[in-house]
């Protein structure tokens, strides 16, 4: 084999190389923007239903597509195509109405023209309270030995859609609240720790306009201790939260 012909078979080699690595680039922008994307969860706002270190595919395609479903919101088109509106108790990914840099996690409670208000800490819903029953305590335990037991509620919404909740104490501060009339084409969103959740019962959230959703979660495919680095394979063992690894949402 001649110089010029090992010369062209390394080029060649090389540009079947970045063809295949461009490809792969692509179908997986494709499948972020399209199908599922990742995310992880830094906060313990929505405890016991995701925790910190909880990784989770959500589905792009339930909602339809905004701009915030394409990268640095650059999309084709104003408003949402293929749409299909979030249900009641659906866990969606949505922008932040006051800063649409930020990703928020949170349960769907309130739909479109909703009344929602909290009493002594029950979420009432057109003035009809949510069922509520106390079940066993959220069990917590520090890296240094502290065992803290957190009471932990089962809520059921009109809808039949059912999950746990925390209340870390019985004076929380959106314990008690005014009455939120949810505006068309908005909804009225909580975390599941909610004494430790910043929804849309504070000012900073607020109602979020449907064309915010990203997504809906769908399953955790990976679950890591709080501070623990995903990257540090060899704490897998018993860094891992094996039990919560394919948990649908």
């Amino acid at each position: 084999m001649s110089v010029t012909e090992n010369k062209k078979e390394k080029d060649g080699g090389l540009g079947e190389t970045v063809k295949i690595i461009v490809q792969a680039l692509l179908l997986a922008l494709v499948v972020r923007t399209f199908l599922f994307q990742p995310f992880n969860i830094p906060s313990g706002s929505m405890k016991d239903t995701l925790l910190i270190g909880d990784y989770l595919f959500v589905s792009k395609y339930s909602y339809g597509y905004s701009r915030y479903s394409f990268p640095f919101g650059l999309a084709p088109f104003s408003g949402r195509v293929w749409s299909a509106e979030p249900e009641r108790g659906d866990i969606a990914v949505f922008k932040l109405p006051t800063d649409t840099s930020t990703d928020y996690i949170k349960r769907v409670i309130g739909l479109p023209g909703d009344t929602i208000q909290v009493i002594d800490g029950v979420v009432h819903i057109n003035d009809e309270p949510v069922k509520r029953e106390r079940i066993d305590d959220f069990i917590e335990q520090s890296p240094s030995g502290v065992v803290d037991r957190v009471p932990r509620y089962r809520e059921t919404l009109p809808n039949g859609v059912s999950y746990e909740t925390l209340d870390i104490t019985q004076r929380g501060n959106r314990d008690n609240t005014r009455k939120y009339k949810v505006p068309e084409g908005h909804y009225f969103m909580m975390g599941d720790n909610r004494d430790n959740s910043v929804d849309s019962r504070y000012p900073q959230v607020g109602f979020v306009p449907f064309e915010n959703f990203m997504g809906r979660a769908e399953i955790l495919f990976f679950s890591i201790k709080d501070k623990t680095p995903a990257w540090q394979v060899w704490t897998w063992p018993w860094s891992v939260r094996w039990d919560r690894i394919g948990r649908t949402l």
